[in-house]
């Protein structure tokens, strides 16, 4: 006999798992499920036509959500002198060279976002296998290798997130928060999968968008009509 918890009785009664949800609904849906003890993530999950494994059909990338993420972002950033002064004015939460790089060697990594100026990748390049399986990899493409130090401290603090497809195709990745109002997780959300959709690799073939889904933290994936998102055909 299988037992239904009363969480999920109450789930199967609000969202019907074959039906196609509009954006708003589905955000409006994954508010009322997010029902735990904490303010939950409200996340996506979109499954891309690529393989990941080859490099013309990698979708990584950087955005800005407008209403930003809700989370608290820890950074480190890899800079000397007047730089480090702008990466401390700019709210980082470390700041350092060889100091910094000989911590996180011994373990200290506790960040979300480690920033580098170009001078500084010598010391940050010995730190490959550690910062590379994290994802943590200060990286031109992604902004975290730069001579402006202070805007990417601000960008990371101020709500920018960073997407990167998996291997099996699926690209995970937050809109903001269950407290968050429907206005402000549709700006992030748009901005978000516009993104992800502009980013379309020129190895990708046939249909690049797959699936979405929405989901808060502990509650079901809601699925969405992708004729409602621009540019998904």
């Amino acid at each position: 006999m299988t037992i239904v918890s009363k969480k999920t009785k109450t789930w199967a009664d609000k969202v019907d798992g074959d039906k196609l949800y509009g954006v708003d609904e589905a955000l409006k849906l994954s508010k009322e499920m997010a029902t735990a003890k904490f303010d939950e993530t409200i996340d996506i999950a979109m499954n891309l036509g690529v393989d990941p494994r080859h490099a013309d059909q990698m979708v990584r990338g950087v955005v800005n959500l407008p209403s930003g993420s809700g989370k608290t972002v820890r950074v480190a950033v890899f800079a000397k002198d007047a730089k480090a002064d702008e990466a401390k004015k700019a709210g980082a939460d470390t700041v350092g060279a060889d100091d910094l790089m000989e911590a996180m060697q011994g373990g200290d990594l506790n960040y979300d976002r480690v920033i580098a100026t170009p001078d500084m990748m010598g010391v940050v390049g010995r730190l490959g296998k550690v910062l590379g399986p994290k994802g943590l990899m200060p990286n031109p493409k992604l902004g975290t290798v730069t001579p402006d130090v202070a805007k990417a401290v601000a960008d990371a603090k101020g709500g920018q997130v960073e997407y990167r497809v998996e291997k099996a195709g699926v690209i995970h990745s937050g809109v903001g928060k269950a407290s968050f109002t429907e206005k402000d997780l549709r700006a992030n959300f748009d901005a978000l999968v516009g993104a992800i959709i502009k980013a379309k690799p020129s190895g990708a073939k046939g249909k690049y968008v797959k699936k979405l889904s929405i989901s808060s933290s502990m509650g079901p994936g809601i699925k969405i009509d992708l004729s409602e998102i621009d540019g998904v055909s």
